[in-house]
C-alpha cells in the first residue's frame, strides 16, 4: 500500500539542510551588501548592525533588539542584564541544546530542570509547578523556557506562574524567529528574549550572530553595556561585561534575508503539511509509538515555524541507519538530555528523573526540512521511512 501510494523517481542524496539552494535565490544581494561593508571598512557596530536591530524590533513587536556575537552569548546577557546570578535558581528544560544551561551557569546561578510535555516537546507547566511546591522553588527568580523546534511554548500558563511568583521570564527563542502564541511575536512575550542566527537556524547568518529582544529599557541599556565590555563611556568600565558585539557583515547579510523570512517560514509551513499528508497516506501515522509514527502536534495558540520537523519513532537508530544508507540524512535533538551531561553530574540529576525527556531522547528523528526542499524529495523520504517498516523488525541490511 505505502509503495503504491508514494511512487517517485529517487533524488538523491537529499541533505538534511542544503544551504546552496537559499545562497541561489539571494547571491546577488547577498554580495552586494557585503561589497557595501567592505567599502566602509566599518566592520564591528557599522550602520547595518542599527539597521537589522530596528528591523528585528519592528517584526518582533518589541521595543528594543540588540545584536550580539552568538545565541549562547544572547541567553548570558539577557540573564546578566536582567541580575540574575549567584544563588539565583532559573527553571528550564533538560531538552535542550547545552547552551540553555550553560548560559545559567555562566551566570552563576544555577539550573533547575523540569520535564517535557511529550506532544510538544516544551517545558511542561505541570512538572515546573511541581516545583513550586518543592523546597527546590524557594530561590527561583526565572524561568527560562525554550520555544523548541520552532513552537513557543505555553506562554498562558508561564505567565500565571509569573504573576503568582514575581518571577522573570527569559525566552529562548533560538528556534523560533517569527513563531508566535496567540498572535504575539516570539521574542515579545517575556522579559527578556534569546535568539541565535546560526547558520542552521530559519533566520542564518554566514556564520555566529545572536540578538537580544526586551521591552525594558533598563534591560537593554544594560545589555548594550556589558556586550561590550562594560562601557557605557568607550575605555571606562562600570563594570566586568563581555566582547559580544554583532559583526557588521552579519548584521548586512542578516538584513537581506529577513526580508525573506515570512515567505520561507511560510514554505516550511508547507513542507510539515506535506510530510504530514504523505506519512497519513503511507498509513504510518499514529498516536504513540507502540502503533507507527507519531508526528509533530501544533498546538492551537501557537503558529509553528518548523525549525525542525521531529516524529517520533520505534526504532529510530535502525531507521536511522537505514535512512542513511539510503542517502537521506537526519539528525537527532537531542541523543543525551543536559540532566545526564557529564558536566553537569553535579547537579546530582539522575536517569529517571524526567521520563518523558528520557523517552524523547530515544525516539526523535528529525527529518530534512528547509524551505527549498522539493515535494518529490520528501516523497522519496518517506517511502525509504514506509519500506523500513514494511520489514520485520529482526531482517536487517548488511550495513544495519
Amino acid at each position: 500500500m505505502a509503495a503504491d501510494l508514494l511512487q517517485s523517481a529517487p533524488s538523491l542524496p537529499i541533505a538534511m539542510l542544503d544551504f546552496s539552494r537559499q545562497y541561489s535565490i539571494i547571491r546577488e544581494e547577498v554580495l552586494a551588501v557585503i561589497e557595501e561593508v567592505c567599502a566602509s571598512q566599518r566592520f564591528i557596530l557599522g550602520p547595518q548592525v542599527a539597521r537589522f536591530e530596528r528591523a528585528v524590533a519592528l517584526a518582533c513587536d518589541s521595543p528594543h533588539a540588540l545584536g550580539c556575537a552568538s545565541g549562547t552569548d544572547a541567553l548570558w546577557l539577557a540573564m546578566d542584564a536582567a541580575r540574575i546570578g549567584p544563588g539565583d535558581a532559573v527553571i528550564t528544560t533538560p531538552f535542550s541544546f547545552f547552551a540553555t544551561a550553560s548560559s545559567i551557569i555562566r551566570c552563576g546561578a544555577t539550573p533547575i530542570f523540569a520535564d517535557i510535555d511529550p506532544k510538544t516537546f516544551n517545558l511542561s507547566p505541570t512538572s515546573v509547578a511541581a516545583i513550586f511546591d518543592s523546597p527546590a522553588g524557594a530561590n527561583v527568580k526565572a524561568i527560562m523556557p525554550v520555544h523548541l523546534y520552532g513552537q513557543c511554548a505555553d506562554w498562558d500558563a508561564f505567565t500565571a506562574f509569573q504573576q503568582q511568583h514575581g518571577l522573570l521570564l527569559i525566552e529562548d527563542a533560538a528556534q523560533a524567529f517569527g513563531a508566535t502564541w496567540n498572535g504575539i511575536p516570539a521574542g515579545a512575550l517575556g522579559d527578556a528574549a534569546a535568539f541565535s542566527f546560526y547558520p542552521t537556524k530559519n533566520l542564518s547568518a554566514f556564520g555566529d550572530a545572536g540578538l537580544v529582544t526586551t521591552a525594558s529599557d533598563e534591560l537593554a541599556e544594560r545589555v548594550t553595556m556589558l556586550r561590550a565590555h562594560g562601557m557605557r563611556r568607550r575605555y571606562f568600565h562600570d563594570e566586568i561585561g563581555g566582547n559580544s558585539r554583532l559583526d557588521t557583515l552579519q548584521a548586512a547579510v542578516l538584513e537581506v534575508k529577513l526580508r525573506y523570512l515570512p515567505q520561507w517560514n511560510q514554505q516550511r509551513r508547507d513542507r510539515a503539511t506535506l510530510y504530514d499528508q504523505l506519512f497519513q497516506e503511507a498509513g504510518l501515522a499514529a498516536p504513540s509509538v507502540t502503533d507507527g509514527i507519531v508526528l509533530p502536534i501544533t498546538d492551537r495558540r501557537a503558529s509553528h515555524v518548523f525549525h525542525q520537523y521531529v516524529i517520533r519513532v520505534p526504532r529510530r537508530d535502525a531507521l536511522r541507519l537505514h535512512l542513511s544508507n539510503a542517502q537521506i540524512g537526519t539528525e537527532i535533538y537531542y541523543p543525551l538530555p543536559l540532566h545526564l551531561q557529564e558536566s553537569l553530574a553535579y547537579l546530582g540529576y539522575k536517569q529517571g528523573d524526567f521520563p518523558h525527556t528520557e523517552r524523547a531522547a530515544e525516539e526523535v528523528l528529525a527529518l530534512p526540512m528547509y524551505p527549498e526542499l522539493r515535494d518529490d524529495e520528501q516523497r522519496t523520504i518517506v517511502e525509504a521511512i514506509a519500506n523500513f517498516y514494511a520489514r520485520p523488525a529482526d531482517v536487517t541490511t548488511k550495513s544495519e
